[in-house]
């Protein structure tokens, strides 16, 4: 398999292995109109198997986005086909409008244009909690907030 180098742009690296297509999605990459590869079960001496997700397009990635979803995630900036900058993610304190509560009598349900606002309540099992409501959720990829 011949996949180019990503000349200028981002490499997503050490994705969780077939989590890279609910990252496309929740990163709305099919937007772009540019090359986007998705390399899936990439064998990997640390991880076993990974994802790979190569843009080749100048980007910002939200970390914010990456860290709820995989915070192992590796972001790999590329400038002129070689590493400009590497960056780590981490589970963020705060989501804002990444996520939609579940529970169906949050404020958020009745009213769409307030900001879905979840606080990282449990680091160890990702639980974020709806600060309005105050319902908990964990990182099981739910529905984007639009």
């Amino acid at each position: 398999m011949n996949i180019d180098n990503v000349q200028n742009g981002v490499v997503l690296d050490h994705i969780q292995a077939g989590k890279s297509m609910a990252i496309y999605r929740y990163l709305h990459l099919d937007a772009l109109d540019c090359p986007v590869a998705m390399i899936q079960n990439a064998r990997s001496a640390r991880m076993g198997k990974k994802d790979i997700i190569k843009i080749d397009t100048p980007m910002d990635v939200d970390l914010d986005v990456l860290g709820y979803l995989d915070d192992n995630i590796t972001v790999n900036i590329i400038r002129d086909g070689k590493l400009a900058g590497k960056k780590h993610v981490a589970p963020p304190q705060k989501l804002v409008n990444v996520i939609r509560c579940r529970n169906p009598r949050c404020i958020t349900t009745a009213e769409e244009q307030l900001d879905a606002i979840f606080i990282l309540s449990d680091p160890a099992r990702h639980t974020y909690r709806c600060a309005y409501c105050d319902t908990a959720t964990d990182k099981t990829f739910p529905d984007v907030r639009k």
